[in-house]
């Protein structure tokens, strides 16, 4: 049910009421999508032109979290709170949905998934017992969707390497798995060889679609060895960042800059910023 238009002064006053909690939120963007009296560019917004900057928000949250940026984490966790308010009031305008529909949809949900707390199911369970039954109430969801296929419901939108890990889990869970880490190495290098060898002879898209074959493979090492493979190219990524500019402030002492310098001099640079992270370490 949509939420009553407020008359201006009481819009005002709850704008600007700090203590008034996800209600000011709600109004803030009820009165930035106003066709008369809002901003243009929120205006002007739809669910495809959002959708992007809800991921992007989505990364940030999760950027903050891994530098453990406590003092920024509530402001990036506001960002990605105004993308499902800015989303709930498109659909509100739209005529599909409110706000107040996200908020029991979710709640309906959590206690659906947490019979062992919220109803007659013992908490007494491993927690891979409790992921098996997560596990098993999604399927039941599924089901209920019309959602029958082993890989439907896994949401395309994801980052490519996550959308693996959960394509191979499902997989999996029919009996569509190498039985061990073995196999799944032995299937990288036999990919990493065929790719080199027939990069001369392949054109751009069986380039491109090999190498898609060996990092669909990397992701299937990272699930084996249970790794988030996100989060382990985000570590790789801030340690490549981390590394390179010890390079560049060892450059500067002696007054050049990177390209003033050859692979040999950053080489022997690079391993030394590995063996200063290395004492630090220990």
């Amino acid at each position: 049910m949509p939420r009553p238009t407020l008359d201006p002064t009481a819009s005002d006053r709850l704008v600007r009421d700090g203590s008034a909690g996800i209600e000011r939120l709600l109004e803030i963007m009820r009165r930035l999508r106003d066709p008369v009296t809002g901003c243009p560019w929120d205006i002007e917004q739809d669910f495809a032109t959002i959708a992007p900057y809800t991921v992007e928000e989505a990364h940030e949250v999760a950027d903050a979290i891994e530098r453990q940026a406590w003092d920024e984490l509530p402001g990036e966790l506001g960002d990605l709170l105004l993308q499902v308010v800015f989303h709930s009031q498109m659909a509100e305008d739209a005529g599909l949905f409110d706000f107040s529909d996200v908020n029991r949809a979710i709640s309906d949900k959590m206690l659906a998934r947490h019979p062992h707390v919220f109803g007659e199911e013992s908490r007494d369970k491993s927690a891979e017992q409790q992921t098996a039954d997560w596990e098993r109430i999604k399927a039941a969801e599924r089901a209920d969707k019309d959602e029958g296929r082993v890989l439907d419901g896994i949401a395309m939108g994801l980052p490519a390497l996550t959308r693996a890990v959960k394509l191979q889990k499902r997989a999996a869970r029919v009996g569509f798995d190498w039985p061990s880490t073995d196999e799944v190495v032995a299937k990288i290098a036999e990919e990493a060889q065929e790719l080199v060898e027939a990069r001369t002879s392949l054109t751009e898209a069986e380039i491109t679609e090999e190498f898609g074959d060996l990092l669909f493979v990397m992701a299937n090492l990272a699930r084996h060895l249970k790794v988030d493979p996100e989060a382990a190219l985000r570590a790789a990524n801030a340690k490549f960042t981390r590394r390179f500019r010890r390079i560049e402030d060892w450059l500067a002492e002696t007054g050049r800059r990177p390209e003033q310098s050859d692979l040999a001099e950053m080489d022997a640079l690079w391993n030394r910023a590995k063996a200063e992270e290395k004492g630090r370490a220990d």
